[in-house]
């Protein structure tokens, strides 16, 4: 090369060189950050890469639920139980969390399970069990009370107690069973004090209570299955909750009437021990049960009212949550 070339290619360099400078000072950046940037967007492609599967880590992480579930149903119900939302669910590149469950079971080892169309199933043993102890108590009452016996009103009192209340899928905790004892003392207060005319009215109430009870339970289960989120299924099972109140209310209310006690004493006790049975039977915390059970042993005739009104509140949004309804 000749000694003006070479001289114009050391110039050309140092121009290149300069502009690169240039460029440099200009972007704010020293040599060794503009060599720390280059690193990190060679890793930044390796690092997506590694959170690129979010679904894996939240599928690690409820492994047992997702591998012991029967649907993707009972997953998000798991899911919502552990507090993950529909928005939440957006994170994981999902509409809601019943997609994500459907992702989930699909991505989850399972036995093999024969699929069946769903069928009506026809009452087993086991309802006509449940309704033979619902009709047990009003039966009780009706024929100790009419023989005169002093112990009817005692009687009656467990026997609600057991019906209306009995252990269903109450939260873990310890003394499982305090809320049940507070419902049989809150029953043989009010009995106590407003005589055993109120045992007998109660008794009665039983039976509407376990029907609208076991249709609640199979109508919210109907609406889980055809829900796609979890807003939708509280928008359809909170009518269906008030529904069942209003039908229990009527018929505690013809069950007081007939058994001759106040209706401003035996209704709201009812509808109190009803909500109870509701709250307990599908899982729902027992420290709010167990609160307005508590308020409703205040001697203050309006106790019962704030009692029943405050459980009803907390039924609206404990029984409305999809997790609720999880098969037990």
């Amino acid at each position: 090369m000749a000694p003006g070339e070479v001289e114009g290619a050391r110039h050309g360099a140092g121009i290149a060189v300069g502009e690169a400078e240039r460029v440099r000072r200009e972007a704010g950046t020293a040599p060794g950050q503009a060599e720390s940037a280059g690193r990190g967007v060679a890793a930044r492609p390796a690092r997506r890469r590694a959170a690129g599967d979010p679904v894996k880590a939240l599928l690690h992480r409820h492994r047992e639920l997702c591998e012991r579930a029967v649907d993707p149903l009972e997953i998000a119900a798991g899911l919502e139980a552990h507090g993950i939302t529909d928005r939440t669910a957006a994170r994981f590149r999902h509409r809601d969390v019943f997609s994500l469950a459907e992702e989930l079971y699909a991505r989850s080892p399972h036995e093999a399970v024969t699929a069946a169309a769903p069928t009506l199933v026809p009452a087993g043993p086991a309802a006509f069990r449940g309704f033979g102890y619902a009709l047990l108590p009003g039966a009780l009452a009706c024929a100790a009370a009419a023989a005169g016996q002093a112990w009817a009103g005692a009687a009656t009192v467990a026997a609600v107690a057991a019906a209306l209340v009995w252990p269903g899928r109450t939260a873990g905790g310890r003394f499982p069973y305090v809320a049940h004892l507070l419902a049989a003392a809150v029953a043989g207060w009010a009995v106590y004090r407003h005589g055993t005319a109120l045992a007998v009215g109660l008794a009665l109430a039983v039976v509407p209570g376990h029907l609208a009870a076991v249709a609640f339970a199979a109508g919210a289960r109907a609406r889980l299955d055809g829900s796609r989120a979890l807003e939708d299924f509280a928008d359809r099972a909170r009518p269906l909750l008030l529904a069942a109140v209003a039908l229990f209310t009527g018929a505690a209310t013809a069950a007081a009437a007939l058994a001759g006690t106040p209706l401003p004493v035996a209704v709201p006790l009812a509808l109190l021990l009803f909500l109870t049975r509701l709250l307990l039977r599908h899982g729902a915390h027992r420290a709010p049960v167990c609160a307005g059970l508590v308020l409703a042993l205040v001697p203050v005739p309006a106790a019962a009212v704030a009692a029943a009104a405050g459980l009803l509140v907390h039924a609206v949004l404990a029984l409305a949550r999809a997790s609720a309804h999880a098969r037990p």
